[in-house]
């Protein structure tokens, strides 16, 4: 193969590889990070100590058992928000979130054409029992309702459910590809050391690509929502399951800059040594003596 086709055919395959690097990155986020129950929920935890979180919960929750049991609605928002700050609010935050991801993956990883729910019992009941232990007054009372929750639509399944089979599919084979397509770049390559610095360029460029892609989304997100007070609650949420992103794409930042700036200087620092030294400045000659004549 001659080198001009060498080069080419590298310029190719370090381009695919180098676009690869942010989808990829994205499907194994979406796939392994949002997909996977554990990860979610310890993703999900310090949400629970958000102040604007807890508001929320307050807001809904105080509303909602103030209208059931007819007392005052500031006064059980008070004593709600209250309970927000408690390691009992804190489990059960943790409960009702493992509970609504193991419902919504098996709709997505089943053909069940019903609507993914949640019943409030799975959450409520386990809340029951915590304030209990803690001998907290009259929790034994606390009402344990199985009522269903919708936390997916049934007409919305079936894009969901292909969308996911994407996503995995490409968790797996986009990465492998982009790692796939960098390799045989550089071995193909007329000058694998340019080929190198190109490739973690690319990487790099695709690590930017990645963190302006997720503050675009973050903008959408929250310009589109229908009501601006919950705008706090949605960037809390948002920020906190596009962490793990932003972190991947500075790591992918600072490695493709820093693989490239060690291609580029390797071969010149033996250049820098190997430059001979300037020659010593002669040395200025003593003074002649001089005679003293008495």
């Amino acid at each position: 193969m001659s080198r001009s086709r060498r080069t080419a055919v590298s310029a190719v395959l370090t381009a695919l590889a180098c676009l690869l690097v942010p989808f990829g990155t994205l499907a194994v986020w979406a796939v392994h990070g949002l997909g996977d129950t554990g990860r979610y929920v310890t993703t999900v935890a310090p949400l629970a100590s958000e102040p604007a979180v807890r508001d929320a919960v307050a807001d809904t929750v105080g509303d909602d058992l103030a209208q059931a049991s007819g007392m005052d609605r500031d006064l059980v928002r008070d004593a709600v928000r209250s309970f927000t700050g408690t390691p009992a609010f804190r489990a059960a935050w943790d409960t009702a979130n493992t509970a609504a991801h193991t419902a919504v993956l098996r709709a997505l990883r089943t053909d069940d054409e019903r609507a993914a729910t949640l019943d409030l019992a799975a959450v409520t009941a386990p809340l029951r029992d915590r304030l209990a232990a803690d001998h907290v007054p009259f929790a034994d009372r606390f009402p344990v309702e199985h009522r269903e929750v919708v936390l997916v639509p049934p007409d919305e399944l079936p894009a969901l459910r292909k969308g996911y089979h994407v996503l995995d599919i490409a968790s797996s084979w986009l990465p492998a590809a982009a790692v796939l397509f960098a390799v045989t770049g550089i071995a193909v390559a007329a000058c694998r050391r340019r080929a190198l610095t190109a490739t973690a360029l690319g990487t790099a460029l695709g690590g930017a690509f990645l963190a302006l892609a997720v503050a675009i989304g973050r903008h959408l997100t929250l310009t589109d929502l229908p009501d601006p007070s919950h705008r706090a609650v949605t960037a809390a949420v948002y920020d906190t399951l596009t962490s793990p992103l932003r972190t991947t794409s500075w790591l992918l930042l600072t490695l493709g800059l820093t693989i490239a700036a060690a291609t580029w200087l390797t071969p010149r620092l033996p250049t820098l040594r190997s430059r001979p030294a300037p020659p010593p400045l002669p040395a200025t000659p003593p003074p002649e003596p001089t005679r003293v004549h008495a």
